[in-house]
């Protein structure tokens, strides 16, 4: 479990940076109720750029540190290529990381 957690670790620091090259990193944290959404993907109140940034990176980051279980599945990949494809921004990097996510938490 140990080498799931290490490589979940790598592909979330990928994330980040991915989100840092394309220029969709924010200096600023959304309000504290956009935080709190609960539909899914907070898509009431955050672009899914946001979503990954302040909400799934920091969970993750989270259940990773207190080697906490993790979710029973992931299916974040498809939600990118439907944002991103809305964008048209190359987004390529960032999908094939959260597909390598979903994978992993998929097959824990």
């Amino acid at each position: 479990m140990i080498d799931h957690y290490r490589k979940l670790a790598d592909l979330l620091i990928d994330v980040e940076r991915e989100l840092r090259v394309m220029q969709l990193w924010e200096l600023h944290s959304p309000s504290p109720q956009a935080l709190v959404s609960v539909e899914p993907f907070a898509v009431d109140q955050l672009s899914f750029s946001q979503w990954l940034q302040f909400i799934f990176l920091p969970r993750m980051y989270d259940l990773i540190e207190s080697a906490a279980s993790l979710p029973e599945n992931s299916c974040i990949a498809p939600m990118a290529e439907e944002f991103f494809k809305a964008q048209s921004t190359e987004a390529a990097t960032i999908i094939l990381k959260l597909a390598a996510i979903d994978q992993l938490i998929n097959a824990s």
